[in-house]
């Protein structure tokens, strides 16, 4: 995988807001773990598991963030995966390091956010 291509086209699918298209870059069994899911979702404690109740949780948050926009910093490959470095719309830098199955799809990710 070309860790580049990927991490452009993830930044993209963000920026464009489509959830469909970030949600296409993601296996049936996501796990994901965040503290904004646990601030969003508090039942979950930070980890949500499954591409549905990912749908929900990022439409919601979607929602809650109209002018939601990321800019890269970089994107580091690692073993199976990778981290992407960037901003938000809150200018936070924030980390997201996502591990992906054979077919390139992401089945864990833990995204970090600085203070």
């Amino acid at each position: 995988m070309n860790v580049q291509s990927f991490a452009a086209e993830w930044i993209a699918a963000w920026n464009a807001r489509d959830l469909e298209r970030i949600l296409a870059h993601y296996a049936p069994d996501i796990e994901l773990v965040s503290p904004l899911a646990r601030r969003l979702v508090p039942e979950s404690g930070g980890t949500i598991r499954g591409l549905d109740a990912l749908r929900s949780y990022w439409s919601r948050g979607l929602a809650l963030n109209p002018d939601l926009r990321f800019e890269l910093v970089d994107a580091l490959e690692s073993v199976s995966g990778c981290t992407l470095v960037y901003h938000n719309h809150r200018r936070q830098l924030v980390a997201e390091t996502l591990f992906f199955d054979e077919e390139g799809l992401v089945i864990r990710a833990s995204a970090a956010y600085s203070a």
